[in-house]
C-alpha cells in the first residue's frame, strides 16, 4: 500500500452509480456515465463532449479489458474536483475493441491533475485487475451494494 491509494468508494457517491442501466450504443453510454459525473458535482457536461471526442480522435483505447471502459479525459477547465462514476449496463455496447467488446461495464473517471488522474486510475486498476474483486463489484445489484464491496476491498488490500 503506497501514499498514492485513494479511498475509491469516497470517490464513488450514490449519485455516481447507475445499476442496470440502458444505453444503445458507445456514446450513450459515456453520455449516461459522463451524466453521472455531472450529477455528482466533480464535471461540468463538457466533460462527457471531451470523454466521446477522445474516443472519436484516438479510437476506443479506454476499452481496457473485457466487458470494461474506463471512460476518462485528460484534466481541464471541465474538471471541478476528482471523482469516479460506475455504470453497469444491462445490455452490452460496442465500442470498436477487437478484443474486449462488448462492453457492459462503464466506469467514468475525471481528475483536477495528472496526480490524480494516475493514483485514481492505478487503485481503481488494482480492484479491476483482481477477477474476484471484479465479479463481486459487478454482481452489486444496487449503489449500496457497490459501495460497500468497494469498502471491504479496500479495507482487505
Amino acid at each position: 500500500m503506497g501514499g498514492m491509494t485513494v479511498d475509491l468508494a469516497g470517490e464513488l457517491p450514490l449519485s455516481a452509480i447507475a445499476v442496470d442501466a440502458q444505453a444503445q450504443t458507445w456514446q450513450e453510454a459515456l453520455e449516461l456515465v459522463g451524466g453521472l459525473l455531472v450529477s455528482s458535482g466533480v464535471t461540468t457536461p463538457e466533460y462527457t463532449s471531451e470523454m466521446i471526442t477522445a474516443v472519436n480522435e484516438l479510437g476506443p483505447y479506454i476499452v481496457i479489458a473485457p466487458g470494461i471502459a474506463l471512460a476518462h479525459s485528460r484534466p481541464s477547465p471541465a474538471v471541478l474536483r476528482t471523482g469516479l462514476a460506475w455504470a453497469s449496463l444491462s445490455e452490452p455496447v460496442s465500442f470498436g475493441h477487437k478484443q474486449n467488446d462488448p462492453v457492459n461495464l462503464v466506469i467514468g473517471l475525471a481528475a483536477l491533475d495528472h496526480d490524480g488522474h494516475i493514483g485514481l486510475m492505478s487503485s481503481l486498476a488494482a480492484v479491476l485487475m483482481n477477477p474476484d474483486s471484479l465479479a463481486s463489484l459487478r454482481s452489486a445489484s444496487s449503489g449500496e451494494e457497490l459501495r460497500e464491496r468497494l469498502s471491504s476491498l479496500a479495507a482487505s488490500a
